[in-house]
């Protein structure tokens, strides 16, 4: 796993990251005091949902109907602890640092807007009609894209078993992310794809997230200039 590592810079208060920490966290205990019938229509009703989304005519009835807010609702809905708990887990790690250089709206901006786009590739990519799409993976997949582009040179800790001990090493973010990235790719043609996992969505939400954050670079610079008095 990655592990972030600590800088001397004095911390600066960060709420977007604990917010949607929070948030995840909440929905999912609550959905899990919902009776199965209960969730099922919870998860068919918030969740983004596959097939005849491909038409103009379709997208603008769904604009009409409101119905296109389950791109964004369906971020905070999770099948099983596992999948909260792996999202949760790179959220904390690229989340903080990158609230920090942005601020705490860009980031949340980056984070809806990013798995929204996220669940529009899935949405078109998947074949099969009517099934439902859940979980903050492509959103963070964005939050993982924009941390590749706006730190470019950083190092990420990794903890690595070596038979009874774990050794931790340093080893450059661009490496771990896009080994990650090239994992997604690989997946999308030769693993389940289209089953449990929307790999597409990883894709498309990591390339969000880098195109997002070479948007906003400059603002991102003239933000901590700002902020060191310069």
């Amino acid at each position: 796993m990655f592990v972030s590592l600590p800088s001397r810079r004095k911390p600066h208060v960060r709420w977007a990251t604990p917010a949607l920490l929070v948030l995840l966290s909440a929905t999912f205990c609550w959905a899990l005091t919902l009776e199965e019938a209960a969730k099922a229509h919870l998860l068919t009703q918030w969740g983004a949902l596959t097939g005849g989304m491909v038409a103009p005519e379709v997208w603008l009835a769904s604009l009409q109907r409101g119905t296109v807010l389950r791109l964004f609702t369906a971020l905070f809905l999770h099948a099983d602890w596992a999948h909260l708990l792996g999202n949760l887990v790179f959220l904390l790690i690229f989340g903080l640092p990158e609230e920090r250089a942005m601020g705490p709206w860009r980031f949340l901006l980056l984070f809806l807007v990013g798995g929204a786009v996220a669940n529009v590739a899935a949405v078109l990519s998947i074949g099969t009609p009517d099934r439902v799409i859940i979980g903050a993976s492509g959103a963070i997949s964005a939050v993982i894209g924009a941390y590749l582009a706006l730190f470019p040179t950083a190092k990420l800790g990794v903890v690595l078993p070596l038979g009874l001990f774990l050794e931790f090493v340093k080893a450059p973010a661009s490496l771990l992310i896009g080994i990650w990235a090239l994992l997604q790719v690989v997946f999308a043609y030769t693993g389940p794809a289209f089953g449990a996992v929307a790999w597409w969505a990883h894709i498309a939400g990591f390339l969000f997230g880098v195109v997002f954050a070479l948007f906003v670079r400059a603002a991102i610079a003239r933000r901590m200039r700002k902020r060191q008095g310069y």
